[in-house]
């Protein structure tokens, strides 16, 4: 081993051991210098650098030898403990594969096992024991480490074998945690789901409910839009659309917690205009920030059929479809919750005629961008994609529009945020 200007390296295999030199007269993290064989050509999956943490430097000598005559393409750094190790790792990133002693200066057995996978948590390890120590390798495979060998007993190609192994076994680990990973979230999805987007509360035929629901396309969990539909006993019939600032599972959160308090409020008789300062106090009692807010709509359609009750807070308009037209209601709107303190919101009525339909969105239907740099669709664009809609039915109408929207917003990203939309009505008489 001969030592040069910046760290020791081991030259050559055929070289003498010349003893490390003192700590204080030399780096903390050696590296020993592999020469592949160049003539077989690496392997796909082979690591691209080792690790070595051995304080003996004949036994660093024997594994270059290995590493040299194995057909490994990979470099070989060379730690003498468990703390020069850490360093390396934390100085030039992850390796490879990692190989072990279990007699290190500062760890021993199954601890230096534990310490070296909490390091390096993504890297196989494979330890390194005496011939007569064969059950302490079993028992560092059953610690964490992907497999053992014997020092002084591993041919060049059982070497090479048991490292291509323990990479390939932590490969499979690591997609068995990303797919378990998914499931769960997958899991996660479903019940958010089921508390943003229930089944309508609706008894009577004679109301048309018709919902869609798309997740936007840089969301892993569902964002915070949510709507709900409650037909109480005295005919009236209520509805909700919100949208909680924020994506992810405590955007989604506060929206189940703001839905499943409507929907309570409205079964226990409470008015809009009562629920909307509840709902607010609720929203920042359950935020996890200041910076979080809310924007609703409220619908409340009257027994007759004819007048509708609109309380809007800071939510977009609404569309109002009537016998092949299409209107955008906008009228008065109070501020988002959790913005302002002390607001009393405003609700309005519309009168409908026989057979209308209203149409409740999100923004995230007309958000998405259609043209170069910031240029968006907006509601005036998304007006003008429902009125030529206007003669299909709920159903279709919903469909076609939300095709209209992911055409005009393909070439620029998409529907990057959440869509929810809602088609509501007395179905006109026959």
């Amino acid at each position: 081993m001969t030592p040069s200007t910046s760290v020791p390296t081991l030259s050559a295999p055929a070289g003498p051991v010349v003893s490390a030199t003192p700590d204080q007269e030399r780096p903390a993290v050696p590296v020993v210098g592999a020469t592949p064989d160049e003539e077989r050509p690496a392997r796909p999956g082979d690591p691209e650098s080792l690790l070595l943490v051995e304080d003996d430097p004949a036994d660093a000598v024997l594994v270059e030898e290995l590493l040299a005559d194995s057909g490994l393409h990979a470099t070989l750094s060379w730690a003498r403990s468990l703390t020069e190790a850490e360093d390396l790792l934390a100085r030039d990133g992850p390796r490879g594969c990692i190989l072990l002693d279990l007699h290190l200066p500062d760890a021993r057995g199954l601890e230096a096992v534990t310490l070296m996978l909490a390091a390096a948590p993504g890297a196989p390890v494979v330890v390194l024991t005496g011939l007569a120590e064969e059950s302490a390798g079993l028992a560092a495979v059953a610690a964490g480490a992907q497999d053992y060998l014997i020092k002084g007993q591993s041919a060049p190609d059982v070497f090479s074998r048991a490292i291509r192994y323990a990479v390939q076994r932590k490969h499979a680990e690591r997609a068995s945690a990303a797919l378990q990973l998914s499931a769960l979230r997958a899991e996660e999805n479903a019940r958010l789901e089921r508390g943003l987007l229930p089944t309508p509360l609706v008894r009577t035929a004679e109301f048309e409910v018709a919902a869609r629901y798309r997740p936007g396309r840089a969301q892993a969990l569902l964002g915070g839009d949510f709507y709900d539909i409650v037909e109480t006993a005295d005919k009236t019939v209520h509805a909700v659309i919100g949208d909680v600032s924020g994506h992810g599972a405590a955007a989604a959160a506060i929206g189940v917690c703001l839905r499943v308090a409507w929907r309570s409020l409205v079964l226990a008789g409470a008015t809009a205009a009562t629920m909307i300062g509840l709902l607010e106090q609720m929203l920042v009692a359950e935020r996890e920030n200041e910076n979080e807010f809310a924007t609703l709509t409220l619908l409340t359609f009257a027994p007759d059929r004819r007048r509708v009750r609109i309380l809007r807070a800071g939510h977009p308009g609404l569309l109002l479809r009537t016998a092949g037209r299409v209107d955008f209601i906008e009228g008065p709107a109070g501020p988002a919750l959790g913005l302002v303190t002390d607001v009393a919101w405003r609700e309005d009525e519309l009168l409908v005629p026989a057979g209308a339909g209203l149409v409740l969105f999100t923004d995230g239907l007309f958000e998405g961008r259609v043209g170069p740099g910031s240029e968006r669709l907006g509601e005036e664009g998304l007006v003008t994609m429902a009125r030529e809609l206007a003669a299909l039915p709920a159903r279709a109408f919903l469909d076609a529009l939300i095709g209209r929207v992911e055409k005009a917003t393909s070439d620029y990203g998409g529907l990057a945020d959440d869509v929810a939309v809602v088609h509501l009505g007395w179905k006109a008489p026959p």
